[in-house]
């Protein structure tokens, strides 16, 4: 993969975070083919807009050293130092997340709604919604509804999706 992609992909990764899928996500995967790609140095910003769902937001990612793999409903992925920050806002789900991260080094895995990460990482930020709320300082805390239940402690963790 040429390495402008591979740093696109890179950055996409923090949209991701302000966006994820959830159990439903998984099961669209499903059928979702291989692939993978690795990007030394990446830095990159965007906005998004969705009008079927009335959100929109901004983010931006910097870093040396990603890579992902990703088949079906399996994903791993390594990063090395990185920093991100992201906003969103949802009027159809009535929800909003901000977050800044800056990370040493992570790897992380999921099988369908399960995740596991082990990394070190400051994470502060806050989504809320009417159907829960994920609060991290300094890289420690707690996400409980919105379909998932998760923990984290200094950037690594385990988060399960329900839906």
């Amino acid at each position: 993969m040429a390495d402008k992609e591979a740093e696109a992909q890179a950055v996409q990764l923090t949209r991701k975070e302000l966006v994820g899928p959830g159990l439903l996500g998984s099961v669209k995967d499903v059928n979702r083919s291989g692939n993978a790609f690795a990007a030394g140095t990446y830095a990159g910003a965007d906005t998004f807009a969705d009008g079927l769902d009335a959100a929109a937001g901004a983010y931006a990612a910097a870093g040396l050293g990603c890579a992902r793999a990703e088949w079906s409903v399996f994903d791993a992925e390594a990063k090395g130092p990185n920093a991100s920050a992201g906003a969103g806002a949802s009027l159809s789900s009535v929800s909003a997340k901000a977050f800044a991260r800056a990370e040493l080094a992570s790897a992380s895995a999921s099988a369908g709604p399960v995740k596991a990460k082990l990394g070190l990482a400051v994470d502060t930020g806050l989504g809320i919604s009417p159907s829960g709320i994920e609060a991290k300082v300094l890289g420690t805390g707690f996400s409980v509804g919105s379909g998932k239940i998760g923990v984290s402690l200094f950037g690594s963790g385990f988060e399960i999706s329900f839906w």
